[in-house]
């Protein structure tokens, strides 16, 4: 997708706990939207401390919805694009749980998308191929990998961008359903992470037909 200038510009929302200390500080991520073409960006700080857990993805969609719910009532736009999934728990249920809370459709793993006479037509990545849907408009759209080409911000918008005001806005100011779903009891715990099992060495055979008896050995093959 190629950056043009709309009628309602473009915004970037941001939602997390307080910076932990390997993580870039949210309003960095938030400056380098502004640097890449956004002309608006929200903060939204969630947790008090570092020892805070992350955000489920019912707070963040929460936190979105109020945010979406707000800028509407200020300029009405008919789109909302995000990233189909977290690199942490890549639970892919952010976009799902924001489209059901505003009521809008959904339209995920998209990796083309247009947008005429009220609708927005999708291409999805799924197992098998491809597969194009059509959705109304308002709706939310998840971004696959080939969606588009990322690219670099520019020097002289980087500048420009640190001297950009990024808003605050704090949960209960959304109303208070965001609020409750914030602060509220996580619905998912991580119980443990398992790492994978080790891969067994690697076996030399000297000719195919000792590759054979092997595989047959050890079931791999039937008999």
């Amino acid at each position: 997708m190629k950056k043009k200038r709309a009628p309602t510009p473009p915004s970037a929302f941001g939602s997390s706990t307080s910076p932990r200390p390997l993580s870039r500080p949210p309003q960095d991520q938030l400056r380098t939207a502004l640097a890449l073409g956004a002309d608006r960006a929200i903060h939204v700080p969630v947790g008090g401390s570092d020892t805070d857990p992350a955000p489920s993805p019912r707070a963040v969609a929460a936190v979105l919805a109020g945010l979406v719910r707000k800028s509407q009532a200020e300029a009405p736009f008919s789109l909302v694009l995000l990233g189909k999934q977290a690199i942490d728990d890549d639970a892919s249920a952010v976009g799902p749980l924001l489209a059901a809370a505003l009521g809008w459709p959904q339209a995920t793993f998209a990796s083309a998308v247009s947008v005429k006479d009220g609708e927005a037509r999708v291409t999805r990545e799924v197992d098998g191929g491809l597969r194009t849907v059509v959705a109304r408009l308002p709706a939310v759209v998840t971004a696959d990998l080939r969606l588009n080409t990322p690219r670099f911000a520019s020097l002289p918008a980087i500048m420009k961008a640190k001297k950009r005001p990024v808003e605050a806005v704090g949960p209960s100011e959304l109303g208070p359903e965001v609020a409750a779903a914030v602060g509220g009891p996580p619905q998912v715990r991580t119980l443990r992470v398992d790492p994978p099992p080790p891969r067994p060495p690697g076996v030399m055979v000297a000719s195919a037909a000792e590759l054979v008896e092997r595989l047959v050995k050890d079931g791999r093959l039937p008999v």
